[in-house]
C-alpha cells in the first residue's frame, strides 16, 4: 500500500515489516545467522564429511596414538570376519556407518605366494614389527564356522560369510588388494590418546553443542512460558507461590544446580539435556511474567475476557503471541548458555560421556598442551564454543534492536 505525499511514494509497513528490515540491516546480527545456519548445516552432514564416518568417530587405531597434525600413514585394510550392519545415505547421516574393515597401518608391505607382508607401524621411534595377512582374508569376510583356507594351485579356496565356497586366483586377490585395500591415510589434526581422528570428533561436536542447547532451551521454554504466563495473569497467591520457587532457583548458583541434577540423574546424553533445561527456565519466567503484566490491563485483553473466552485461551492465544519477541531475545541468549554449560560440564567430566565427542571433553583432553606446538588442538574447541555462542548472542542482540521500537527502519 502507498501513498502519493508532497511528490514521493510513502510505502506503510506493519511492525513486524518494520522489524525484519532493521534485523536485516544489522550486520552483525545477519553475521550471527550465518553462523548458525552453517553450524546446523555441519550438524546435519557432518557423518558425510568427516573422514571417520563410524560412529561418534571412534575408530580407535591405537598404533597411531597421539600422532602429530598432518601425520599421514599406509593403512592395510583388512576385512572383518562378520556381518556389518548396513546403512542407506541418510542411516549413515543420522548415526554413521560401521567400518567393514579394520585398519592397520603399515610401513611397507609385500606380497610372497598367497600372503602379504607387512612392516606394521608402532610408533615415530619404532621400526614397526613384521606381520602377516591371507589375501582372502584381507579381501573377503570368511566364514565363522570354517575360516580356513586351502591353496589350490594358483588359486585360494575358502568360504566366505555364509558359508558360500568361494575359488579366487591369488593374482585377482593381489590386484585387488593393491587397488582397495592399501590407501594412504591422513590426519590433519592428527589423533588423540586412543587413536582416533581429531578433526572428525571435532566436527561431530558441534551436533552435541546444538543438540544439547535445542533440547534444554525447549525443556526452560516449556516450564518458564506456562510458570511466567500463570503468574502474570492470575497474580495473587499463585504469583506469589510461583514467585517463591522463582526466588529459591535463583538463590542458588545455576552450575549448582546442574552438578546437583547431574549427579542424581545421572550422565547419559538426554539426562544432560534434562539437566541443563531444567535450570535454564527461571530466567524465562521472570520474563513471560513481567511481560503479561504490562499487557494483561490492555484492551484486547478485557475485551477476550468479557467475550467469555477461557483463562487459557486469553494466555496463550491472545497475550502469549504479543510477547514473541522478548521469548525470542532470551530464548538465544539461553542457547549459548546451554551450549557453554554443557562444555564446562563435560570438561569437568560429569557431562556428555564418552565415546560421544565434545568439545569440552577435546579440551580437557589437550588444554595441558597450551604453551606448546600442539597448543592449537585445545585452542580449537574453545574457539568453536566461542564462534557458536557468538552467533547466538548476535542474533539475539540483534532481535532485541530490532524489536525495539524506538529505532527507526
Amino acid at each position: 500500500m502507498s501513498e502519493k505525499k508532497s511528490g514521493r511514494d510513502v510505502v506503510y509497513m506493519s511492525p513486524n515489516q518494520k522489524a525484519l528490515k532493521r534485523l536485516l540491516k544489522n550486520k552483525a546480527a545477519i553475521l550471527g545467522l550465518v553462523i548458525i545456519c552453517l553450524a546446523v548445516l555441519i550438524a546435519i552432514f557432518a557423518y558425510a564429511i568427516v573422514p571417520d564416518s563410524s560412529p561418534n568417530a571412534n575408530e580407535q587405531i591405537l598404533e597411531i596414538a597421539t600422532e602429530r597434525p598432518g601425520f599421514t600413514i599406509d593403512m592395510l585394510k583388512v576385512r572383518k570376519n562378520r556381518g556389518v550392519n548396513e546403512v542407506g545415505f541418510f542411516g549413515k547421516l543420522i548415526g554413521g556407518r560401521e567400518n567393514v574393515h579394520e585398519l592397520v597401518p603399515i610401513n611397507a608391505h609385500s606380497f610372497e605366494g598367497e600372503n602379504v607382508i607387512v612392516n606394521r607401524y608402532t610408533g615415530p621411534e619404532s621400526e614397526g614389527k613384521m606381520d602377516t595377512f591371507n589375501l582372502a582374508d584381507i579381501v573377503f569376510p570368511l566364514s565363522v564356522e570354517d575360516p580356513s583356507i586351502s591353496r589350490v594351485g594358483e588359486q585360494l579356496e575358502f568360504k566366505a560369510l555364509g558359508n558360500e565356497k568361494n575359488l579366487v586366483s591369488i593374482s585377482d586377490l593381489r590386484q585387488q588388494v593393491e587397488q582397495n585395500n592399501i590407501k594412504s591415510q591422513t590426519y590433519l589434526l592428527g589423533t588423540d590418546k586412543f587413536g582416533r581422528d581429531n578433526l572428525s570428533r571435532l566436527i561431530l561436536g558441534v551436533r552435541v553443542s546444538l543438540s544439547v542447547g535445542l533440547v534444554a532451551v525447549l525443556i526452560s521454554l516449556l516450564i518458564g512460558i506456562t510458570l511466567g504466563a500463570l503468574a502474570g495473569y492470575y497474580r495473587g497467591w499463585v504469583d506469589e507461590v510461583i514467585m517463591w520457587i522463582i526466588n529459591v532457583f535463583w538463590s542458588i548458583p545455576l552450575l549448582l544446580w546442574v552438578f546437583a541434577l547431574v549427579l542424581a540423574l545421572g550422565r547419559e546424553f538426554w539426562q544432560i539435556f534434562l539437566a541443563v533445561g531444567l535450570v535454564m527456565w527461571v530466567e524465562v519466567a521472570r520474563i513471560v511474567r513481567g511481560q503479561f503484566f504490562s499487557i494483561r490491563e490492555k484492551e484486547f485483553v478485557e475485551a477476550a475476557q468479557s467475550m467469555g473466552f477461557s483463562d487459557m485461551r486469553t494466555i496463550f492465544k491472545h497475550i502469549l503471541p504479543n510477547i514473541v519477541g522478548p521469548i525470542i531475545v532470551i530464548t538465544a541468549a539461553n542457547f549459548a548458555s546451554a551450549i557453554i554449560i554443557e562444555a564446562g560440564l563435560s570438561f569437568l567430566g560429569i557431562g556428555v560421556q564418552p565415546p560421544k565427542p565434545s568439545w569440552g571433553t577435546t579440551l580437557n583432553e589437550y588444554y595441558k598442551y597450551i604453551g606448546s606446538e600442539k597448543s592449537f588442538l585445545a585452542i580449537l574447541p574453545g574457539l568453536a564454543i566461542l564462534i557458536l555462542t557468538l552467533g547466538f548472542n548476535l542474533v539475539g542482540n540483534g532481535i532485541r534492536d530490532a524489536l525495539d521500537v524506538r529505532s527507526k527502519a
